[in-house]
């Protein structure tokens, strides 16, 4: 099965049984979370850049945890590369913010 949804920059984001498959292997916590890992990369609270051009979705899944979704957009394609819950909320928020904008105001 292949799933697709789009990211906040409107990018197709793919989702292969073969990623689904080691994410969900290699992190025992998210099986039977598939939905709301393409959740997180239709509807995050925030996207931020990781080390190698990738992006990293975050949706926080209760308070102090999240869960991080990471994938690369190649022009008008992406696919999710792994996903991994997380309580190491002060290493996320060292990375720089793509979405939404660090420059946007709520005015």
């Amino acid at each position: 099965m292949l799933d697709v949804v789009r990211s906040v920059s409107g990018t197709p984001i793919r989702l292969t049984d073969e990623r689904w498959a080691h994410i969900a292997e290699g992190h025992c916590e998210l099986a039977g979370l598939r939905s709301a890992l393409l959740r997180v990369v239709a509807d995050p609270e925030e996207v931020l850049a990781g080390a190698a051009g990738e992006r990293l979705a975050v949706r926080e899944v209760e308070a102090g945890k999240a869960l991080v979704v990471v994938y690369r957009e190649d022009g008008d394609d992406g696919f999710v590369i792994t996903a991994f819950l997380t309580r190491r909320m002060a290493s996320l928020a060292r990375r720089r913010r793509l979405w939404p904008s660090p420059t946007s105001s709520s005015t």
